[in-house]
């Protein structure tokens, strides 16, 4: 099928593109058709210099002499002729290269604006090449003859960026630049565009046909790749694009690829790998193993050859990978990668970058020529065999662009640098390369040393981009051969003499003074430094300027003075003179600062300039105006308004605009061409008498200008003169060459008005920053940012040969002793200092010891004055009191005191300044610290021990409660594939709404049509109006008892179940069913299917952990709950039990000892009791801490560091002393108050004892039995409350214990959730993307089941429509048969008619239009010819039955018409509906094949945590499995479940085997009734089908048709019916009476007719007379002509015999005349004219009929007034 699709579509293209000329271009006579033969002559058509008229400059002022630079980083800037030819674009020139000779050929474009792209043809025999400028063409040159073979216009706007022809050279396809883009097919032979459409809307590198199929076509790009078809529609051929979709893949641009014969194509990246394209979309991105590039850097595959495919790189390196691999490559994982191995690999070199590759043309050949983007071309053999020679470098050239370029002053040689870090040498007579020599850094800036500083005129000096400037001399290699060092090609050679470093930036610029004693280098650093010239060039010093350097300039030698003309970018331009060579080097700075200087800001005038030259213009417009003004007064008024117009405004740019080049004119005065705003003029300046120090504040303008011809947008980059001065010599931004003869001695210019043009180097980016000319101005060198060199001759070249007496340039000898030269240090590094850092830093370091001498001077001088004070506070010490000195006396004076501390202060200020940062650091992370460590804890753990005994219970730490937060859902599409289903639906209702629409348009058009307005003041009868009255009673009556019975119908259908519907109870019992009853496999299963509600993500997981933890933590926080309480409780027993001791001492200090019990030890509150006093600290502890810490400090002296671990111990020591204390008073206070000495006690119960009486001691036994009940109830009120408190303290310690149980089961259900939710994590990656991929199948195959819906909705509205169109033809043809009725002859003709098709003719803009309206002409001319036919069978026929058959006739086509569209929609409908069905198949194979994919990872998933090891504390009671009465050692068989969920499942063993027996019985039942209503339901739609044809039968026996009953039913009285028909009565009455008058008028006319029939007759009797008189008078004359001789009457026979036989011809003629005007007549008659009847048309009268008779002649008196009138009837009609 794809074999004959190809096959169609290169059988259209090859129409398309035949080269029979089309039926257009047949009637484009003023076109010259093209034979093989025509060429166009170039010299005609080629771009030519431009002179200014009138100059007396010649034509061919310069003379092209040979182009040493390649355009490397062009694209695709290579081709090949032939096995020995390449061919490339260098600027405005298309250069062809001998590869075995280096001769070189060139060819201009014609349109000056530059070549944008090359291809050769595929036989060779040809190439083209498409050019640049506004309205390009594409040239087409025949090879080897070079002659100009088709010119193709009007491709694109501006540009051409690639051009390509297809595999057999019938085709070139083209594609344009900004701002079109068009890519254009042409058929190049004929010169014409067959394709045209627009590419896309960015750049374009490349645009190709696929050599395996014709039709298609692949173009690629900034950041794209699109994908061309060039397909067969009704309307011809169109370009049909696909751009591709990167997709995962990012977005790049594409420079290469290649197409592969299945259609798919290879591009490559920019980070080195390939991309298959398969269709629009990324199949697979190739790498190689381990994920590495298949290039380093860009890659671009070129060629499929040999079942390899070619890559090359911007690594220098051509590598070959297996086709097969690559094309049946195919993306796996989620990067889409595929890795595959290259075969074979050739490495071309270091430094090297390939961009394109060009195949030799040999047969069998592996020959291939490369482009090498870092500037060379090479040869290379890619058979990859053991005898593949080494790469071949070709040629080598600049890469990029031009920075530098400069000419000996002693010989034809010239010397550029550039970016790619090569100095080249070139000898401009042999046009061939002398030597080159590379360093590590980029060349900026070059010049030739002047014969004044050599003599050999062989030293140059380079600067770099580092800023490095660099002395290079050149000998000759041949009369040196031992040279070391590298051995460059050619036959001279480059020496370093010296390196220095002046810039810390690039070198822009280099000059030699006037007398070669100072070399000036200028950078972008802004600075400008000095060097003595000698054999060693030593620095003078440097000047600072406003802006980075531009150029550098000496004065001429005209000048009095030495000075330097400093340009600067930013538009200031500085005079600085000369320093003296022999200068003393500074000190400390080689900064010039007494240098004496000059400095001009530029200021903008242009726009003054353009403003001075308005008011000019409208000067002369006034003065020739006001010689006119009398004669138009009018005009005066219109001279005012002219004088309110505003003039142009004055405009400054900002930034300023940028300064390009300048020259001096005379001292203190130079020219300047600026850039930007300001180009277009060359401005004179001078420097100020009055120098600013501020130059940024202050700026100056121009005393005078010089305007450049066509500079506005071009601007001059370059200026040079010949060695004379007789031509100025500039280059442009664009890229062209401008020379200005000028005359001597002319500083001011004045003679710089013709100048000769030409553009020479690329248009767009080939600026022209250098341009110079040879010693004996011969030769003008230009070099370009386009990285081209050309050569150009003043002179003819044969006068050239003449003038030159060798053909090699003199390179000069090498130094006498040079051999014994050691070679100069380079520098290499390009971060050294330059010669002003080493200055400043040699300087910075003599500061520096100098200052530490300083220091230590002043420090040994300060230790001796410490001593000697010292000494003398000793003496002081050892005087006696009486004359010691006092501290106070020995200060000298307070206010030192008082200095010393403000000193003192401020330092301190100074150091928490400085330490600011590093102070809020430390708080900074101490509050982290405490953050994590302490506040992130919600309490501190308190513990709480018993009194009685060791037992304690502890609280749990809890971390601070945090906000859980579940991350978001990763497939959150579950409301998607509703919204595709509601827009779906939404379509649907739409487009059923235009289905209905469209069947129903003819009854909008019909009801819409409006209606023939209806005379007013038509009243109706009262009868009439009853009538409508009752009529509109019974219509309302009828549709309110439809309405009624639509309600209860809705009502019925409402309640009805759908045909799936199904019973809540059932559903729920067979859901309940599948999830508890049936094949319930183990989880270790692995063909085990996890329901839908049973899978497990990571966000159920997670909140499965948050709800553990959340459990976890409530009960550890209610367990800290009942421990804090039970704490709390202690502190109170503690209280209450010091209270009762406090009781308890006071009773035994009433009782005797011996009856004193000892009192319980009181139990005390620890510290671990209360952490949170742990913190809280009071004046007498940070005295305790004081007192430590200032002993500590007295007996040890540590270093910093100890002395913090030392301030750690000593916190923990004070804390320690702290708990002593707390426990020392809390074991004390077991006896509050310790009992009395025993010795003092028993003296007073003696002396009590000796007091007492009897009755005080019976008092005294009384209350010591009082007190001790008293000690006996608090003592047991004590033990109680302790053993309470010990007891509940045992109970929580008991439930803690069963706590912390169930909590490490949770904690090892954590870990296991834990170990779960890492599982997930890996898994949920690739989960996601199946399941994204699985949703967004599932939505397309959702969105696809609408649109299948939506197709069926609008077939069966179609169908529905094609019915009615059927019912509607089939209701025309009855009403024809219905109105032939007895019709009788004319039935046949009248069927022929009606049957009979008419052609529609439809208008189109196409070229076919002229010919359909042929053919319709024709149609028309044959349907005249067959109704004349019929006219003699319906000349009687009645004109109204005529008139209906024609309009049936047209309603007929009219409906045919309609038929045939809704069928051919209907047809589309289908083809859509069947596309859509198998895309339908597809997208579910796709989706079945997702969703076993995913199946697949939930079983993965499921198996791998069915490994996970799960911990179950098991007793051995709990333990069912033995065997052998004995517990086995091995328990992986054993299956762990609930006792209680065994239990139920054994008790729902026997409910299941019940409720199985119920099912089985309602089952049965169910089974009875569905039978019974299947039978009854038959039963009831037999019924209603009888009932239903009863129905139509009945409808069709009395409407004839079928009809809405319901409508018929509502239908209302007619009032316009009414009217109507009242109407209709009222005009036959009045038609009556018009009949009747009319009748009077036909009897008085048929009267007056017979009259005249009368006198006709009369005058036809006379007339009958005359001819009988005629015929006798003409016997007699025969007579007596034959009498009177032979002769005369033969003559007179024939004459007479010619003359009937020409009156004969006439008579028929007319007759036949009166024939088709009468059928004319007819014809209209039936089309509607309004003419005379056929009956009442007399008959076309004859012209005047001359007869010759003797005497007499006889005319007809008859005007043809009425058939005239008809012929202009029937030509209005036509």
């Amino acid at each position: 099928m794809a074999e004959e699709d190809t096959a169609s579509v290169e059988k259209n293209i090859s129409e398309a593109f035949d080269v029979k000329p089309s039926v257009m271009q047949q009637q484009q006579e003023v076109k010259q058709q093209l034979s093989a033969d025509t060429y166009y002559k170039y010299e005609d058509l080629t771009s030519r210099p431009f002179v200014t008229l009138g100059s007396e400059i010649p034509e061919n002022l310069l003379h092209l002499s040979h182009s040493f630079g390649y355009d490397s980083r062009r694209r695709e800037n290579l081709q090949l002729l032939d096995d020995r030819t390449l061919m490339f674009i260098a600027g405005n020139l298309l250069v062809l290269l001998d590869v075995v000779t280096a001769e070189h050929k060139y060819l201009r474009s014609c349109s000056g604006g530059g070549i944008g792209a090359i291809t050769v043809h595929p036989s060779r025999e040809f190439f083209v090449a498409a050019e640049k400028g506004k309205q390009p063409n594409i040239l087409v040159y025949e090879y080897p003859s070079l002659r100009l073979y088709r010119v193709l216009r009007g491709g694109t706007a501006q540009a051409f960026s690639s051009v390509q022809f297809n595999h057999d050279g019938s085709v070139l396809a083209s594609v344009g630049g900004a701002p079109d883009y068009m890519l254009t097919l042409w058929n190049w032979r004929r010169e014409e565009v067959v394709l045209r459409c627009k590419a896309i809307s960015q750049e374009v590198y490349r645009v190709s046909f696929s050599p395996y199929n014709p039709g298609l076509l692949t173009s690629s790009g900034s950041g794209h790749i699109k994908f061309w078809k060039i397909a067969s529609t009704f309307t011809g051929l169109k370009l049909q694009g696909h751009v591709g979709h990167f997709g995962i893949t990012p977005a790049t641009d594409i420079d290469g690829y290649v197409e592969l014969p299945d259609g798919k194509v290879v591009s490559g990246t920019e980070w080195g790998n390939l991309l298959l394209w398969d269709g629009n979309a990324i199949k697979a991105e190739i790498c190689r193993r381990d994920g590495r590039s298949c290039h380093t850097g860009a890659v671009q595959p070129f060629v499929l050859d040999d079942g390899q495919l070619m890559t090359i790189g911007s690594d220098g390196v051509v590598r070959a990978w297996d086709f097969e691999s690559i094309n049946v490559a195919d993306g796996n994982g989620d990067n889409g990668r595929f890795e595959v191995e290259p075969m074979n690999e050739m490495v071309v070199g270091r430094n090297v970058s390939l961009s394109s590759v060009v195949k030799s043309p040999q047969t069998d050949a592996f020959i291939w020529f490369a482009q090498d983007s870092n500037g060379a071309i090479w040869k290379l053999d890619l058979s990859f065999t053991n005898t593949t020679p080494d790469p071949e470098c070709l040629f080598s050239f600049h890469a990029g662009a031009i920075k530098g370029l400069d000419v000996s002053q002693k010989s034809h040689l010239m010397a550029t640098t550039a970016p790619d870090r090569s100095v080249r040498i070139f000898d401009i007579l042999s046009k061939t390369e002398v030597t080159t020599s590379r360093f590590n850094q980029g060349g900026t800036a070059l010049i030739w040393a002047p014969p004044l500083v050599k003599e050999s005129g062989g030293l140059l000096v380079t600067g770099f981009e580092d800023g490095v400037v660099r002395v290079l001399e050149l000998y000759s290699a041949q009369r040196h051969h031992m040279l070391s060092g590298r051995n460059p090609r050619g036959d001279a050679r480059l020496r370093l003499l010296q390196a220095f470093k002046p810039h810390t930036a690039a070198v822009t610029a280099l000059a030699f003074d006037r007398q070669g004693d100072i070399l000036a280098s200028g950078s972008s650093d802004c600075t400008v430094f000095f060097f003595a010239v000698g054999e060693t060039y030593s620095p003078i010093g440097f000047v600072h300027v406003p802006g980075p350097v531009q150029e550098l300039q000496w004065s001429p030698r005209s000048h009095s003075e030495s000075t330097l003309l400093v340009l600067c970018q930013s538009g200031h331009v500085v005079e600085v003179h000369s320093p003296h060579p022999k200068a003393q080097n500074p000190t400390k700075t080689f900064q010039l600062l007494d240098l004496l200087r000059r400095s001009f800001r530029f200021r903008s005038i242009k726009s003054r300039i353009k403003r001075e030259e308005e008011i000019t213009r409208r000067k002369a417009v006034k003065e020739e105006e006001k010689k006119e003004r009398e004669k138009r007064l009018q005009e005066t008024e219109r001279e005012e308004e002219d004088e309110d117009e505003e003039l142009p405004p004055i405009y400054i740019p900002d930034p300023p605009s940028p300064l390009y080049c300048g020259f001096y004119s005379q001292p203190g005065h130079f020219w300047l061409s600026m850039g930007g705003f300001d180009s277009g003029f060359l401005y004179h300046c001078k420097f100020p008498e009055e120098q600013d120090e501020d130059l940024d504040q202050v700026s100056h303008e121009p005393f005078d200008f010089l305007s450049v011809h066509d500079t506005d947008d071009d601007p001059v980059l370059s200026v040079t003169f010949s060695a004379e001065r007789q031509l100025l010599l500039c280059g442009t931004h664009s890229g062209a060459v401008r020379v200005y003869p000028l005359q001597p001695d002319d500083p001011g210019l004045s003679s710089m008005r013709a100048h000769w043009a030409l553009s020479v180097h690329d248009n767009q980016y080939g600026h022209l920053r250098h341009i110079r000319c040879s010693h004996d101005d011969c030769f003008v060198l230009t070099a370009g940012d386009d990285g081209n060199i050309f050569s150009f001759s003043l002179l003819p070249p044969e006068e050239l040969q003449r003038s030159l007496q060798s053909t090699r340039a003199e390179v000069p000898p090498p130094r006498v002793g040079l051999e014994n030269k050691v070679l100069a240090q380079d520098i290499e590094d390009p971060a050294a200092d330059s010669i002003e850092t080493a200055k400043q830093n040699l300087e910075t370091s003599r500061l520096q010891r100098e200052a530490e001498l300083k220091l230590t001077a002043k420090r040994k001088k300060l230790a001796e004055l410490q001593r000697t004070y010292k000494q003398l506070l000793t003496d002081n010490q050892r005087l006696s009191q009486h004359v010691r000195l006092t501290p106070e006396e020995l200060q000298l004076d307070s206010c030192f005191q008082e200095q010393a501390e403000l000193e003192k202060s401020r330092r301190i200020l100074e150091v928490r300044k400085q330490l600011s940062w590093e102070d809020e650091r430390s708080r900074v992370a101490l509050s982290k610290i405490q953050e994590w460590f302490w506040d992130s804890l919600e309490d501190n753990a308190v513990s709480v021990v018993g009194v009685h005994s060791d037992h304690s219970v502890s609280t749990y730490l809890l971390q601070t409660l945090t906000e859980l937060q579940t991350p978001p859902d990763h497939v959150t599409t579950s409301t998607q594939p509703d919204a595709d289903g509601d827009a779906a639906a939404e379509r649907s209702r739409r487009r059923g709404g235009g289905a209905a629409d469209d069947s129903s348009h003819t009854a909008e058009e019909e009801a819409l049509r409006p209606r023939a307005p209806r005379p007013a003041g038509i009243k109706l009868g009262d009868r009439q109006e009853e009538k409508l009255r009752k009529a509109a009673e019974k219509a309302e009556q009828a549709r309110a008892k439809i309405e009624k019975r639509k309600q209860e119908w809705t009502q019925l259908y409402a309640e009805k179940p759908d045909e799936d519907y199904e019973d809540p109870q059932a559903a729920r019992a067979i859901r309940d069913a599948r999830e508890n009853v049936g094949d319930l496999p183990l989880r270790t299963e692995t063909e085990r299917t996890v329901p839908e509600h049973l899978r497990t993500n990571t966000e159920r997981k997670r909140a499965e952990i948050n709800v553990l933890e959340k459990n976890i933590r409530d009960k550890q926080t209610e367990m800290n709950g009942r421990i804090v309480a039970l704490r709390d409780t202690k502190v109170r027993l503690v209280s209450r039990l010091q209270a009762q001791a406090e009781q308890l001492h006071d009773v035994q200090q009433r009782l005797a000892v011996h009856l004193r019990r000892p009192p319980p030890v009181l139990p005390m509150v620890r510290p671990e009791e209360t952490p949170e006093r742990r913190l809280q600290f009071d004046s007498s502890t940070l005295e305790r801490y004081r007192v430590l810490r200032e002993q500590r400090l007295n007996f040890i002296q540590q270093e910093e560091e100890e002395e913090e671990e030392g301030t750690t111990r000593l916190l923990e020591q004070l804390e320690k002393e702290r708990d002593v204390q707390d426990r020392g008073g809390g074991g004390g206070g077991g006896n509050l108050h310790p009992s009395l000495s025993s010795g003092k006690i028993e003296d007073e119960e003696e002396e009590e004892e000796e007091e007492l009486n009897e009755l005080e001691a019976e008092l005294h036994r009384e209350e010591e039995i009082k007190l001790l009940y008293e000690q006996d109830s608090l003592l047991e009120q004590m033990e109680r409350s302790v053993r309470r408190f010990d007891a509940e303290l045992l109970l929580l310690r008991h439930h803690k214990l069963h706590l912390d149980w169930q909590l490490k089961t949770s904690d090892l259900r954590h870990i296991t959730l834990c170990q779960e939710l890492l599982l997930l994590m890996e898994f949920e990656r690739r989960e996601s993307g199946l399941q994204g991929a699985l949703d967004r199948l599932v939505r397309e195959e959702k969105s696809i089941a609408s649109r299948v819906d939506e197709c069926d909705e609008q077939l069966r509205l179609k169908q529905r429509d094609v019915a009615k169109l059927q019912e509607r033809h089939a209701a025309v043809v009855a009403a024809f048969h219905a109105s032939l009725g007895q019709s009788g002859n004319f039935e046949a003709s009248l069927v022929r008619i009606f049957r009979k098709n008419v052609r529609r003719v439809k208008t189109r803009e196409h070229r076919g239009s002229h010919d359909e309206d042929e053919d319709s002409d024709e149609d028309s001319d044959e349907d005249d010819d067959d109704s004349g036919s019929e006219e003699n069978t319906l000349q009687n026929c009645d004109s109204q039955l005529y008139e209906n058959t024609l309009k049936l006739r047209e309603r007929r086509v009219d409906v045919e018409t309609l038929l045939q569209e809704e069928k051919r929609r209907a047809d589309a409908l289908k083809e859509e509906r069947d596309v859509l069905v198998k895309k339908q198949r597809t997208v579910k194979v796709s989706v079945t094949a997702a969703e076993n994919d995913l199946e697949l990872i939930h079983r993965e998933k499921q198996q791998k945590m069915n490994e996970l090891d799960v911990v179950v504390p098991l007793r051995l009671h709990q333990i069912e499995f033995i065997s052998d009465d004995s517990l086995p050692s091995d328990l992986s068989e054993v299956l762990v479940v609930d006792r209680t969920e065994l239990d139920r499942l054994q008790r729902r063993i026997e409910q299941l085997h019940l409720e199985k027996n119920q099912q089985r019985e309602a089952r049965l039942q169910v089974r009875r009734d569905h039978g019974r209503l299947i039978h009854d339901c038959r039963d009831l739609k037999a019924e209603i089908r009888e009932l239903e044809e009863q129905c139509d039968a009945l409808m069709m026996r009395k409407f004839g048709r079928l009809l809405d009953l319901e409508a018929l039913q509502t239908l209302t009285g007619n009032r316009d019916l009414e009217e109507l028909k009242q109407q209709k009565v009222l005009q036959e009455t009045q038609w009556t009476t018009e009949i009747k008058e009319w009748d009077v008028k036909v009897e008085a006319s048929h009267d007056a007719l017979m009259e005249v029939t009368k006198h006709n007759t009369e005058l036809l009797a006379r007339k009958k007379n005359l001819v009988d008189e005629n015929t006798e008078l003409k016997r007699k004359l025969d007579t007596r002509q034959k009498n009177s001789g032979a002769p005369f009457q033969d003559h007179r026979r024939r004459v007479d015999q010619e003359e009937t036989r020409r009156l004969q011809a006439l008579v028929k003629k007319q007759s036949e005349q009166a024939e088709v005007i009468r059928r004319e007549i007819h014809f209209l008659s039936r089309k509607g004219g309004h003419v005379v009847a056929l009956s009442q048309a007399p008959l076309p009268p004859l012209p005047p009929v001359s007869t010759t008779t003797t005497g007499h002649t006889h005319t007809s008196n008859h005007r043809p007034v009425r058939p005239f009138k008809l012929v202009q009837v029937h030509k209005s009609h036509k």
